[in-house]
Order: structure tokens, then C-alpha cells, then sequence
């Protein structure tokens, strides 16, 4: 995956592109690898970079919803865990089965939650997740012995699906180009283009490395950009009501000492009435999430002072050593594109389940979801596109949908039988790894760890910018790896030399390294809290 060669492809096309997407989040990745695998020739259009927001911000699960099950929505809940073993089949060495324990404080409280959990155990039917089991005090405290003991009068062990999301998204991404897609990121839609009869017959969009202005004709267009979806509306008709009611959610990343051990936690109600996990990721432990409205939307939201308190005093009331700010090694920011309710409703009691809408000149719009449901989400919008032409004079024609049983880029089945994104192992790249070994082999220089608290080589930054369409550092650190969103000091220490390793690689000069390294600290503050 490269992008002069998709920039080629672009500029030798004379004929419409069938499918035009804008938004290279989950959606729209995977509705490039659902179109393409179909044979359509679809185009996605990024205005920054593959999962820039929303998609490299979740909490890392790959789950039914224990919260959506407790609020009723079966139907949600058992889409999902069929879509959480579709995605272990296709990337097993990307998404992984994960225990969870439910402390209890009282027997009551135990027997609740494991009569629940037999219900998302029958929903799950047929998949290779773990089963729901209650256990006692003494087990809780082995399994998780940094929690405060009386909070873990026993507990329910139940299982679900864990993940790298952005390195799911590359590898999404990667299956997509493999099948015919072209993908650009660093790409941007300015404006919709409209024939005689004021229907949308195309894009206008500025490639934001050069500035060139491209105007591209599309058969259909998609509008896959999440937060930023009612801006493309917009494009379409200035007067367009809002679909969207953004929330921000935070997650904090905390040394492992503060929660060892193979199993995640997850808190089933706090003071806001939400759920809060504590999850072990890449040899850190994620605490997370929180659920605030906000008004407006950007590609580096900030949490705010209130909701990290939030998660601090959450995590202190559990685990032994209370957790304070100066224990934090970054913190990460998420906005969810949810589907406007009531002007009552809160965003926590806003459906997480996908929209599709169709305007009157062609735009089709997919919002709402979640990352475990993307594969039936892109399913569902080509459809769609499908049908939307049915009548026309030049209907779009395509195969059946393939991905249920489409095996991602990297896949290794051999992956599958231990946790790889938990803990400190690379096993992430799946069948890719063995190349960046071997590159490691060749060029010693690029072997060892750029620092001792990362695992970061060398070779994985070449490999990145090489083959992955990382054009800048953040690209790298934040997203071909995930330095940044696990310790945003030792990603700032080591921004000059994955400069300059991307430097030689792309031919780029000193004051390009200069500019990358100085903008690279100034995203990072986001990332800190000081």
C-alpha cells in the first residue's frame, strides 16, 4: 500500500469511479474492502490519516455490549458477538479472547450478574469466546490482586474480544488496496459535485501534500465520516437539520504494575452510570471511558480536567495503589458520532447502532456503529449504494459480499492461541512479522528498541512508512504503532529519530525533519497532562 502508486492510479482514471467514500475511520475502510472485494472501483478519500479520530480512540474491545444487554437491546447485542468471531476468524493475530472479572460485593450482587451473563453466553452460541463463570473471593484476588478486597467479595469471569484498533485498520486498509481499492490519505473533500438535474456525480477534493485540486467523478458517493459526517451533508444541502449528538470519551494509560495479570476489569455501574474498564494493552494498563457531550467536533479533541478526576478517583476506589497524575503516561481522546435522540437524552442512552440515509441528490450517509459491527456496517452501505441505483439507466452491478469469511492482511492462524496486543510481543503484525525481522536481520542498526520503555525498532518505522502509508511521525508513532496513546514522553523522545528513519526512507530533508519533530510535540501536549 502506497500512496504515489494510489495517486497514479487517480490521476490516469478517465472513467467515474464507481463508489467514491470519504472518510478513512473504520466505516469507511471497510467499506472499501466490502466494495472492492465485490469488484466495484471505489476510491476513499482521507483528509488526514487512516483512523485519525474516532477509530484510533476506542477502548479496545471487541465486544457484544454487557452494557447494551442490561439495557435491553438484544438485537444490537447478538449482531455484535456474531461480528466479534467473524473478526477473531479473519485476524486472529489482531483480536484476541479476553477474561473479564465483575467484582461483587455481596452475593446478590454475584448471582445478578451471572444469571445476565448466561444470557450473553446463549447469544454468543457457537463462537470460540470463553463462558461466563461466578467465583469466589480468593480466586478474584489471584486473578486481580492489585484490587482492594473489599470491593471483591467474589466476583463473574466472563469473556470477550480484544484489539489494536488502528492496526486492525491498516490491516483493513491493506485488504482493501489488495483488492482493487485505492486509498488516499492526506486528501480532502471540499465540495459535491452536481449534474444538470442536481445530482451528486462526484467530489471535489485537494491533496494536501500539494495542494492540487482534483475534480473526481463518482457513480455514487459515501459519506463515511463519522464526527464529521454533517459537514459533508452540509455539502449537499447548507440548510441539512444535524443527525449527529457528539460525546467525547477518555481513556488514561497507566504503568502495568497497577493492574498485572492476564484478566481485564470492568466496573458494571459508576457515578455517572456508565461502566469503566481497566484493561491490560501492550504491557500498559487502559482505564477508561468517560461520556461527555460536547458541541463541537475536531480531528485532536481534549478531555477535560473533570473526566480524567473522573477516572483517577473511579480507579482509586478499586485498586490498591490509588493511581494520581503523575502516574499517567498519556491520555487519549475520543468523540462518538451518535444518532440524535430526544433533545432529552443523554449520549450514554443513545443507540450505538448504525444509521444509513439517502438524500435527494445521491449522498448516502452511514453514521452511529461500533467497531466490533464495521464488517456489517460496510455490508449494509454497499447495499444500499447497490439498490439506490437499481433503477437508473446504469445500474451499479457487484458480487455478493465476501467478507465474512475474508482473511485480513497479515492473517496467521497460528496467532490465535495467546493474547498478542495484552502484552509486550509484536505478534500484531501477524504474517508481516517475519519480513520486519528479517529487514532487522539486514540492517542491525534497525533492531533494537528506539527506547527502554517502547518496544518500537527501526525496522518497524521503515516498514511503516515503506508499506503502510505513514507519511508523518505522528502517523508512526500514534497510529503504525501506538507509542504515543502508551507513553507520550518516551514517544517525544525518540520523535527526531523516527524523523529521520522516515527521512531516508522518502528522501525528505533536515528542515522537513525539523518541522515533523516540532509539530509532533505540539500534537503531543493533548496526550499529556502534565
Amino acid at each position: 500500500m502506497q500512496r504515489q502508486r494510489s495517486l497514479t492510479k487517480l490521476k490516469e482514471r478517465s472513467e467515474p469511479w464507481d463508489i467514491v467514500i470519504i472518510g478513512g475511520g473504520a466505516t469507511g475502510v471497510g467499506i472499501a474492502m466490502d466494495a472492492a472485494s465485490r469488484g466495484l472501483d471505489c476510491l476513499l478519500l482521507e483528509q488526514a490519516d487512516f483512523g485519525k479520530g474516532t477509530s484510533s480512540r476506542s477502548t479496545k474491545l471487541v465486544h457484544g455490549g454487557v452494557r447494551y444487554l442490561q439495557q435491553g437491546n438484544i438485537t444490537l447485542v447478538r449482531d455484535a458477538l456474531k461480528e466479534r468471531t467473524l473478526l477473531r476468524n479473519n485476524a486472529p493475530q489482531l483480536v484476541h479472547d479476553m477474561p473479564f472479572l465483575i467484582p461483587c460485593q455481596s452475593r446478590w450482587e454475584r448471582m445478578y450478574y451471572a444469571i445476565g451473563l448466561k444470557v450473553y453466553d446463549f447469544l454468543a452460541t457457537g463462537n470460540r469466546f470463553g463462558r461466563s463463570h461466578a467465583i469466589n473471593q480468593k480466586e478474584s484476588l489471584e486473578r486481580v490482586p492489585t484490587i482492594k478486597t473489599e470491593k471483591a467479595n467474589g466476583g463473574v469471569i466472563y469473556h470477550d474480544g480484544q484489539f489494536d484498533d488502528t492496526r486492525l485498520l491498516i490491516s483493513m486498509a491493506r485488504t482493501a488496496d489488495e483488492q482493487g481499492a485505492c486509498l488516499l490519505n492526506y486528501f480532502a473533500v471540499t465540495d459535491l459535485s452536481k449534474d444538470a438535474r442536481g445530482d451528486i456525480d462526484g467530489v471535489v477534493a485537494e491533496d494536501r501534500e500539494t495542494g492540487e485540486t482534483h475534480s473526481i467523478m463518482a457513480r455514487r458517493v459515501i459519506n463515511a465520516a463519522g464526527p464529521f459526517c454533517d459537514a459533508v451533508r452540509m455539502m449537499d444541502e447548507p440548510a441539512a437539520e444535524k443527525m449527529l449528538a457528539a460525546s467525547q470519551g477518555v481513556h488514561i494509560v497507566l504503568p502495568r504494575r497497577f493492574f498485572p495479570g492476564d484478566i481485564a476489569m470492568i466496573v458494571p455501574k459508576t457515578s455517572d452510570g456508565r461502566v469503566l474498564f481497566i484493561i491490560p494493552w501492550h504491557n500498559h494498563a487502559v482505564v477508561g471511558t468517560t461520556d461527555t457531550a460536547i458541541e463541537n467536533v475536531s480531528l485532536e479533541p481534549k478531555p477535560q480536567a473533570g473526566e480524567i478526576e473522573f477516572l483517577l478517583e473511579t480507579a482509586k476506589e478499586y485498586l490498591v495503589e490509588a493511581p494520581t497524575r503523575s502516574d499517567v503516561l498519556s491520555v487519549f481522546t475520543g468523540i462518538r458520532p451518535l444518532v440524535k435522540g430526544d433533545k432529552s437524552s443523554r449520549t450514554a442512552s443513545l443507540s450505538r447502532d448504525h444509521t444509513i440515509r439517502l438524500s435527494d441528490s445521491g449522498l448516502i450517509t452511514i453514521t452511529g456503529g461500533k467497531w466490533t459491527t464495521v464488517r456489517k456496517m460496510a455490508e449494509d452501505c454497499v447495499d444500499r449504494a447497490l439498490a439506490s441505483t437499481k433503477n437508473s439507466a446504469n445500474p451499479l452491478k457487484a458480487n455478493a459480499c465476501r467478507t465474512e469469511t475474508l482473511h485480513l492482511h497479515g492473517y496467521d492462524p497460528n496467532s490465535g492461541s495467546t493474547n498478542t496486543v495484552a502484552g509486550s510481543g509484536r505478534g500484531h503484525y501477524g504474517s508481516d512479522l517475519s519480513e520486519i525481522e528479517s529487514l532487522e536481520r539486514e540492517h542491525v542498526e534497525w533492531a533494537s528498541p528506539l527506547h527502554h520503555e517502547l518496544s518500537i525498532t527501526g525496522a518497524e518505522v521503515i516498514w511503516a512508512t515503506r508499506y503502510e502509508m505513514a507519511r508523518t511521525v505522528e502517523d508512526v508513532l500514534a497510529r503504525r504503532t501506538r507509542c504515543l496513546f502508551l507513553n507520550s514522553a518516551a514517544a517525544i523522545a525518540i520523535s527526531e529519530t523516527v524523523a529521520r528513519l522516515m527521512a531516508s526512507e522518502s528522501d525528505r530533508d533536515e528542515a522537513w525533519i525539523s518541522a515533523q519533530v516540532a509539530s509532533f510535540a505540539k500534537l503531543s501536549e493533548a496526550y499529556r497532562i502534565g
